[in-house]
């Protein structure tokens, strides 16, 4: 089975998109814009970059999943990531060092790569590297944080340096935020939220997705509050469910098509906010776009995955370079085997193939 589908012309048609979209949704914020209106130029060189890797049949991505910590200082019900042992409080031997990452930064940079999302555990916990990623200016870094950490210090990094993007995770109103990620989390995230937006910070949101709120979340009253809080940007994910008796808090096939027409719904009446949802707007590439296809995932100690939800790899970025990596046997198997093509019943289409992922690792 082949990928018919031109997924880098998409792709990179969707970034120019989103870097449209949300110079518009910040075009009161003269910072903001002018930095925007500076990042275009670039982020179309680095997709000419990939298209001349494309032509020399090497495929980039231009998106980079890197999560930079173990650590997290909240303890989430249901949390993907805890559940696995991949987030966790002890000390973890062999961490990437923010010289690591820089040369990674740098290598990404250079194949074209325009986005960083910046993960963890939590990332406010790594203020090294955070530093570091501000002093690449041609790749965007939203930085995927629980909102918690915020203090003066990362106030001024985030606004020196506008190629950083909080973008702060919640679960609907503060009744819903509280009940996952602790009792008075909320009120810490909408202190940081005024302070963003008081100093003219673009930031977004990051909402995961359940039965529990998908109707909450996706009410134009609620998006609207959050755009006078400041946030231009909403990113939907889908629960991910991590142990069998979770499965009925991710949404169903009706629940899903309900949030792709509310999303919709929301583009048309909220022109002022930029929204993106993860798994949903993969069904318009053809299939998943981890392993290399839209982008990877690079794990704290340096292990290249195909995607958080998919924590298997073959390849290290401290012995192989990032292009070596893209070309790992368990990319390239995945890639080969059509295994990312096509649509899916969940959240996660690795995820839901967990078992298949497991017995090609054990044949490579």
């Amino acid at each position: 089975m082949t990928d018919s589908f031109n997924t880098g012309k998409y792709i990179s048609k969707a970034i120019a998109n989103i870097i449209t979209g949300t110079i518009l949704a910040v075009r009161k914020n003269p910072r903001e814009s002018a930095f925007l209106l500076k990042y275009l130029p670039v982020s179309k060189r680095a997709e000419s970059i990939r298209s001349s890797h494309e032509k020399a049949g090497r495929h980039i991505p231009p998106f980079l999943i890197a999560s930079i910590t173990t650590r997290c200082n909240l303890f989430c019900s249901g949390c993907y990531a805890r559940a696995n042992q991949l987030c966790h409080d002890q000390a973890t031997a062999g961490l990437l060092s923010a010289d690591d990452w820089s040369r990674i930064f740098l290598q990404a940079r250079d194949l074209g790569i325009s986005f960083i999302l910046l993960a963890g555990g939590e990332p406010l916990l790594r203020r090294d590297v955070l530093l570091v990623a501000s002093t690449y200016k041609e790749i965007l870094f939203p930085v995927f944080t629980n909102g918690t950490g915020f203090d003066e210090e990362f106030f001024s990094l985030f606004d020196d340096n506008r190629n950083l993007i909080p973008m702060i995770s919640i679960e609907g109103s503060a009744e819903q935020t509280n009940r996952r990620r602790g009792e008075g989390v909320y009120a810490k995230i909408d202190t940081a939220m005024h302070r963003l937006c008081e100093k003219g910070i673009l930031f977004g949101v990051s909402i995961t997705v359940t039965k529990n709120n998908i109707r909450e979340i996706t009410q134009l009253d609620f998006l609207r509050n959050l755009f006078e809080l400041g946030a231009k940007v909403v990113l939907y994910v889908e629960y991910v469910p991590v142990t069998p008796d979770t499965t009925g808090d991710a949404p169903d096939a009706q629940e899903r098509l309900f949030l792709e027409e509310r999303i919709q719904y929301a583009r048309k009446e909220l022109c002022d906010m930029l929204f993106l949802s993860f798994p949903g707007d993969e069904k318009h590439t053809g299939g998943c776009l981890a392993a290399g296809r839209g982008f990877f995932h690079i794990n704290p100690t340096g292990g290249a995955e195909p995607c958080p939800f998919s924590p298997y790899s073959d390849t290290n970025v401290r012995e192989h370079s990032l292009i070596e990596v893209l070309h790992s046997p368990l990319f390239a198997k995945l890639s080969a085997n059509g295994m990312l093509l096509g649509e899916h019943s969940g959240g996660c289409l690795l995820f839901e193939k967990e078992n298949e992922v497991r017995e090609m690792m054990k044949n490579l």
